[in-house]
């Protein structure tokens, strides 16, 4: 009699991880021949990535999610550690501090890994002060928030300074989507909003009216950073005017396989998108997005099925992870949002990005065999 395998995970999950490995592989491949020569092995450091990636989703599910929630504080200790570690240790490329450099490796970036930490760890604070505060009353509720407010501020401040806008725009989405699954009261997130839009309206105001003022206190640094934000719409620039040229010449069809037109820089991280729809044109294109989507959907039908209030949560982080950085990351490509460092999931090339998000389809992993083998 043939053993019953212990772990179980659904078709509609695993089969997009693996052709999602396999279309970026072959269109980080797809830049060989525009890159320099130390670039020209990045498909085979990508093959790898994934192959410790699927160790680790792996190890992760003989762990449990369990595992993760128990030990939340801990890793956020680690994350915030490693952030702090990074300003003072950490090798500045292209003028920012967001990278530890490891010989023979490659680079690791804490806040790939810190996206996590805060989704493991709001998920355990949301459903701790839900078990303890079943019928929270409004201070209740407003300390508990005071408490999320410190445990994101921290490592958003870090992140800022290396500086990472990218990332810290991340964080607060994380925390919104997972407060809102988490059920707190609607006038929390009508505050919040309020808030962010009049502090939002001073912010900009120094920063069109008083430029002068607004570079005493912000620094000449971060004055740069939101002139390319802001005006990305009005400039030009030789990765976005090239990306878009690659991506609009490209056709029905494409230019073929390993036939991409035109170099821009970043070809196989924030602009790997524009690598593959040069490649294989609108229809490849529409097959890619379609298969984006197909997993989202995926993911948030795992949450329904979920009977844990911990990994609802989680899933609810993770989705609102891959669903912005993919429309940040493809709009930014085709000029329709500003650019800002942002990588396309599972199809970038990225040593950090991609186990981070291994790490995440570990976590899916262990729902869905929890949710199968519930089910039976």
């Amino acid at each position: 009699m043939q053993k019953e395998s212990k772990f179980k995970v659904e078709k509609s999950i695993i089969i997009p991880i693996i052709l999602f490995a396999i279309i970026s592989a072959i269109t980080i491949y797809a830049t060989r021949g525009l890159v320099s020569n130390d670039l020209q092995n990045l498909y085979l450091k990508q093959i790898l990535w994934y192959i410790v990636g699927f160790a680790i989703a792996y190890l992760m599910m003989t762990l449990g999610n369990k595992f993760l929630y128990n030990n939340a504080y801990i890793f956020y200790i680690i994350g915030v550690a490693l952030l702090v570690l990074v300003l003072i240790f950490g090798k500045e490329i292209n003028n920012a501090k967001c990278w530890f450099v490891i010989p023979y490796i490659g680079s690791f970036q804490p806040s790939e890994f810190m996206k996590i930490f805060l989704i493991i760890t709001l998920s355990r604070m949301i459903t701790d002060f839900k078990e303890e505060k079943a019928n929270a009353e409004v201070q209740d509720e407003f300390k508990f928030l005071l408490k999320v407010l410190v445990i994101v501020g921290i490592p958003s401040i870090l992140t800022f300074i290396e500086p990472d806008t990218g990332a810290v725009l991340i964080y607060f989405i994380i925390t919104l989507i997972m407060l809102f699954i988490g059920g707190f009261k609607k006038r929390w997130f009508f505050i919040i909003i309020s808030t962010i839009i009049i502090f939002g309206g001073i912010f900009l105001s120094i920063y069109f009216l008083k430029q002068d003022l607004f570079i005493k206190i912000f620094g000449t640094s971060f004055f740069y950073r939101m002139d390319r934000i802001l005006n990305w719409s009005t400039s030009s620039g030789l990765q976005l005017t090239n990306g878009i040229t690659a991506v609009g010449s490209a056709g029905i069809l494409g230019h073929g396989f390993s036939n991409t037109p035109i170099y821009f820089p970043e070809m196989q991280t924030d602009f790997i998108f524009a690598v593959y729809s040069s490649n294989f044109g609108l229809i490849g294109s529409l097959l890619l997005l379609s298969l984006l989507i197909y997993f989202d959907f995926s993911v948030l039908t795992l949450a329904n099925k979920s009977p844990s209030i911990n990994d609802k949560l989680s899933v609810a982080g993770i989705i609102s992870v891959l669903i912005f950085q993919q429309i940040q990351n493809i709009g930014m490509t085709i000029g329709l949002l500003p650019i800002m460092g942002i990588t396309l999931p599972f199809i970038s090339y990225g040593g950090s990005s991609l186990l981070s998000y291994m790490i995440l389809v570990g976590m899916l992993f262990n729902i869905s065999n929890e949710n199968l083998r519930f089910k039976n």
